[in-house]
This record gives structure tokens, sequence and C-alpha cells, in this order.
């Protein structure tokens, strides 16, 4: 159990390093978000718009450009967050199966990522929260920041599930991209006031967007899609973490030189 730890902790650090290292991660990050929620505000009137939420079962009356920035943030992070666990994933595919033939345990190599991916949607989440409450009148700001995590959870969930899966970068970009962009597209009351797409409760984003915008611009508090919201993150984690364990333990052979040096 003690080797199991400690492997685990060193992983996990350098799971993070990996992170850190990754610029473009980074830029996208501290730079992209508040872009992303200032172009959605500046391209939004502040006319009253008349939105339907599920989570509080009637209309609520909001100033467009609010419900705009609030939708865009849960986009925002669903993208860097899928970006940055997708691109770790899978540039350390070939160094995780060398780790487990050189013996080291499975089980510690699958949830440092899920551990890195939790702090990773966490300090997303409360940056976002913050920038949030800069710009705008926030009701409620711990449930708003757990929609945040939820969301950077769910999408970081499904950047490892593609990092494992996926043969190329640009195929798990796209993939994210496109998903990130019709989930969202989708849940914006915005553009769907009504939100009567059919099966628009199944995707990632429902449960997050249903308590961020409650948070936000009302003073109810739908506790029990957020807990939705969780139970969804942790079904996406489990997965991806099944796809991981069974694709690691594969018996994929190496390179010939790697062959020569492991014997």
């Amino acid at each position: 159990m003690r080797l199991s730890w400690t492997a685990f902790i060193e992983l996990l650090r350098c799971t993070l390093r990996g992170h850190l290292r990754n610029r473009l991660a980074l830029v996208l990050a501290v730079a992209f978000i508040p872009i992303w929620i200032f172009v959605a505000r500046l391209c939004t009137s502040d006319q009253v718009v008349r939105i339907r939420l599920d989570a509080i079962s009637g209309p609520v009356s909001a100033p467009a450009g609010q419900v705009g920035q609030v939708a865009s943030a849960l986009g925002a992070i669903t993208m860097v967050a899928g970006f940055i666990t997708f691109t770790e994933t899978f540039q350390s595919r070939e160094m995780d199966r060398r780790l487990l033939l050189a013996g080291y345990p499975r089980l510690p190599i699958l949830l440092a990522k899920l551990a890195a991916l939790a702090l990773t949607a966490a300090l997303l989440a409360l940056y976002t929260t913050i920038l949030l409450w800069i710009s705008l009148p926030v009701r409620h700001a711990a449930p708003l920041a757990l929609a945040l995590a939820g969301a950077g959870l769910a999408y970081g969930g499904i950047g490892l599930l593609l990092g494992s899966l996926v043969r190329g970068e640009l195929e798990g970009f796209f993939l994210i991209i496109m998903l990130s962009l019709v989930d969202t597209g989708l849940q914006n009351p915005v553009f769907n006031t009504l939100m009567d797409v059919a099966g628009v409760s199944a995707l990632p984003l429902y449960g997050v967007n249903q308590l961020a915008l409650s948070s936000a611009l009302t003073s109810h508090i739908p506790w029990s899609h957020g807990l939705l919201s969780l139970t969804w993150s942790a079904a996406t984690g489990a997965l991806a973490l099944l796809v991981l364990h069974t694709h690691r333990t594969s018996r994929s052979p190496l390179p010939r030189r790697s062959r020569v040096q492991a014997g």
C-alpha cells in the first residue's frame, strides 16, 4: 500500500507538471475564458429575455447579456478542460505503457490522472467564478462554482477517454470542439429559449447549465441538478478509467529498440 501511495503521489506530480508545460493549455485557461465571456457580453444585448429553466419549473426573466455570459463561461471551461486532459493523456500513452512494463502498479497511474483532472477543474471553476463575479451580479457564487467544476469534470473525463482511444491529436481536438459546441449551443437559453429539444437532458452540460443559470440569475439553488451533473461526471470519469485500464494492460508491443532495452 505504501508503494502504491508513493507511486500515486509521484505520478500525480508528473501529470500536473505536464499540464504546466503545456503552454497552449495555460494560454487557453488564462486568456480564452475571460475573452469568451467578454465576447458574449459584447455580442448580446441588455434586453430582458424570458427563458424557462427545468430546475425551478418556471420561466425566468434576465438580461440576455447575463445569460449569455454564464452559458459562454460553461462552454469555455468544457473546451479548456477537455483540451488539457486530452493532450496530457494522448502524449503520455507510451510513457504509461513503459511504466507498467517497469513494474508500476496500474491503479495509481489511473487515479493520478483523475486526481489531476479534479484539481484542474477546481482551479478553472474558481478562476471563472471570479471572472463572472466581476462581470455580472452573481446571486450565489458557491453553487455556481460547483456547476463550473462539474462542467470541467465532465469534459475532462471525455478528454481522458478520447486521449486513450483516438490515433491522432487532430481527431481528438475536433471531437472535443464539436461535442462542446453542440452541447453548449443546445443548452444556451438565448438561442434555445424553450429548451425543448428532445434528448437535451441527456447531454453532459444539462445539469450544470441548470444549476449555473439558476445560481447566477435567480434566488433558487437546484442542488439536485448539481448532483445530477456530478453523477454524469463520475460516470464519464469511470468509463475513461476503464478504457485507460484495458488499453494500458493490453500487450501492445513496444518499438524494436525499446524491446531490446527492456530485455
